[in-house]
């Protein structure tokens, strides 16, 4: 090849690198702009309280002697908008609300460590900024069963049950021997790039509620998907994950208070490994000291409430209206 050939080839390179950064240059310009417009257009349905100096969201419907919170699992970006049919069903006759945790939903995101402490505090200042008082019953999908655990151990005059969702409990990694999950810190680069708002619209239904036609709204599916792009992988989620065997380290000693009703929801097909453990034998042992349990096996898979809001409803009513 000659010096001329070569020249024209290190030009066109040079050419092509600064036309493909520009490109995304431009593209993360765009996708933060949409950002700005799209939570003008999408104002927050609750109220936005302050919480360390970031405002957390709080949604409260119904009214009613209980006062549930809704405690959403890792990485649920809308909580809100995923707890909706169950909501609905519940604030028939209790008062529901859903606090989003900073980095889900409406909240802001926060530079604070994601430890079971800060997460817990953060909770309890929205509810009182909110102007909703306790006793609460609390109901936790997934990682709230940790924070669940330690509100109820740390503050049991506030807490008058506890419902889970098929809750993570402290004592599930050592009970199965399973690693914790971790999640590698340059994920956090999707939400602000907006390579989430690309990886959503290619891949619509594998970010929606896994439910029959008419359980959510076109309306709620749409905004679900907006929120994801908001939300997806970003820090807080990232170091929460990350925070999760810290997390279990503090709690695992932590037992469920005797005297404080508790139910759990599990999806009834779960296999039983080599040594005979499984879902439902996890959640009896941690229940044995528990003098007011119950356990209802639904048809589903982790996220029940997306398939079971009518039936876990009735059964949370029959519970708690004998505690």
């Amino acid at each position: 090849m000659n010096t001329k050939k070569r020249f024209s080839f290190r030009k066109a390179f040079k050419y092509i690198s600064i036309g493909l950064i520009s490109m995304v240059a431009l593209w993360v310009v765009f996708h933060q702009v949409m950002v700005l417009f799209e939570k003008n257009k999408f104002e927050a349905t609750g109220q936005l309280v302050d919480v360390d100096g970031n405002k957390m969201h709080v949604h409260a419907e119904g009214k009613g002697p209980n006062t549930i919170i809704l405690l959403p699992g890792l990485g649920t970006s809308a909580p809100v908008l995923d707890f909706e049919p169950l909501m609905n069903e519940l604030s028939k006759s209790n008062r529901v609300v859903v606090v989003e945790p900073f980095g889900y939903g409406w909240s802001e995101k926060t530079d604070k460590d994601r430890t079971v402490e800060n997460v817990v505090e953060e909770v309890r200042a929205a509810l009182q900024e909110a102007e909703i008082e306790g006793p609460y019953i609390l109901m936790p999908h997934s990682i709230g069963g940790i924070y669940s655990t330690y509100y109820a151990h740390t503050y049991p005059e506030e807490v008058k049950a506890i419902v889970g969702i098929d809750p993570t409990l402290p004592a599930a990694v050592e009970y199965f021997d399973v690693p914790v999950p971790t999640m590698p810190g340059f994920l956090r680069a999707v939400a602000p790039s907006g390579i989430a708002r690309i990886v959503v619209a290619g891949n619509e239904e594998d970010f929606l509620p896994l439910a029959e036609q008419g359980t959510y709204s076109a309306e709620n599916l749409e905004l679900t998907k907006t929120l994801t792009v908001w939300n997806g992988y970003n820090k807080n989620i990232i170091m929460e994950a990350n925070e999760i065997s810290n997390n279990i380290e503090k709690t695992i000693n932590m037992t469920l208070p005797t005297d404080i009703p508790v139910m759990i929801f599990t999806p009834k097909d779960e296999k039983v490994n080599p040594a005979g453990r499984s879902t439902m034998t996890f959640y009896e042992k941690q229940l044995e000291n528990v003098e007011k349990n119950k356990i209802v096996p639904l048809d589903g898979h982790h996220y029940l409430h997306w398939t079971n809001a009518e039936e876990m409803s009735k059964h949370v009513g029959e519970f708690i209206g004998g505690s």
